[in-house]
């Protein structure tokens, strides 16, 4: 059977903003993580956030993680670039040295890199030291789309309701949705270049993010080899009990997505560099669901915020996982808030 790559979504959501947008907290976001097949190179989020009210210059982000720590980290605005492309279709997002384009909507997508990025590594970033100095670095990734694309609030009645008007709606920053891929490239860090091949996730949202109320969030995404992949988001429970937006799937590399939920997830607790059991467990029509998962690259932002003191603390890592024997490499995210971290 062939893989219905949309979704059923028209080929315009993968269209950027032509123009800006009047309300000036509107947001155009496309992120990707990215992991080889051998677990040498990890890109834990790279990603463009273009914000309304600051339209000439579009936010970026990059994390590019080594297994023996090594970690090149940008956080700054770039020069938005022209969103048309060739055809005249709405179909780049760039800012500064970094580019997402849409080269066939729900089938190919690319994103490049060329400048220069922070050196720092996973033990620097825990320690709150996020400095160090401006290293040449380069990547060009294809992404070929392999799965269905998960639409949030879609899967599971529950967690569509959650998200229609709520906290939780406004902390998922309007329509989003996340499609898993296979990709090849090459990475280059100084004089070092290495050409690969692996998988991914990728990530479109356009809508008004509202993050005051963020109590932290698990997220978890991965292919496998043979084409089966799963994926989840949760964020934890509240003390007195009221439901909080936990969806997820399972797919078996054919078909639909399964709705599930996570009913194990590996919350944050301690900042670990690397080797962390990360396993969960889903729940679905399919009974329940062990992936083995453990840490191979990580990042961290523990950077306070005197305006919310107590913002969660955040982990963007490269896991290996296991399904049944069957192994990959993917994503995880995750954040607590600060004053459940244990400091030691």
């Amino acid at each position: 059977m062939a893989i219905d790559l949309t979704g059923g979504l028209p080929s315009s959501r993968e269209h950027v903003f032509a123009e800006r947008p009047e309300n000036p907290e509107m947001r155009d976001s496309a992120s990707m993580w990215i992991s080889d097949d051998r677990g040498e190179i990890g890109i834990p989020r790279v990603a463009i956030e273009a914000v309304a009210a600051n339209w000439e210059n579009h936010q970026l982000q990059l994390n590019l993680a080594f297994p023996d720590g090594r970690v090149y980290r940008l956080r700054e605005a770039g020069p938005s670039h022209p969103p048309l492309d060739d055809e005249g279709r709405p179909a780049v997002l760039g800012a500064g040295p970094l580019e997402f384009r849409c080269v066939e909507p729900f089938r190919t997508w690319t994103v490049s890199f060329r400048g220069d990025a922070v050196q720092t590594s996973t033990r620097a970033l825990i320690a709150g030291d996020p400095d160090g100095p401006r290293v040449d670095v380069e990547f060009q990734v294809e992404a070929t789309l392999a799965a269905p694309p998960w639409i949030q609030g879609t899967l599971l009645p529950e967690a569509g309701a959650l998200l229609a008007g709520s906290v939780e709606g406004g902390l998922m920053g309007g329509p989003r949705y996340e499609q898993l891929f296979r990709a090849k490239g090459t990475v280059r860090v100084g004089g070092d270049e290495q050409t690969f091949s692996g998988s991914g996730l990728r990530i479109r949202r356009q809508g008004v993010r509202e993050l005051a109320e963020f109590r932290g969030h698990c997220w978890q995404s991965a292919l496998f080899p043979g084409g089966r992949a799963f994926g989840y988001i949760a964020y934890p429970p509240h003390d007195d009990g009221r439901p909080t937006f936990n969806e997820g799937f399972l797919y078996t590399g054919d078909g639909p997505l399964v709705p599930a939920r996570v009913i194990e997830a590996p919350w944050l607790g301690r900042l670990q560099p690397s080797g962390e059991d990360v396993s969960l467990v889903l729940e679905s029509e399919l009974g329940r669901t062990r992936i083995e998962g453990e840490s191979v690259v990580s990042t961290f932002d523990i950077v306070h915020r005197p305006d919310m003191p107590n913002f969660p603390v955040l982990h963007q890592g490269g896991i290996r996982y296991r399904w049944d024997g069957e192994e990959t490499y993917g994503m995880l995210e995750r954040s607590t808030m600060r004053d459940r971290i244990i400091w030691s």
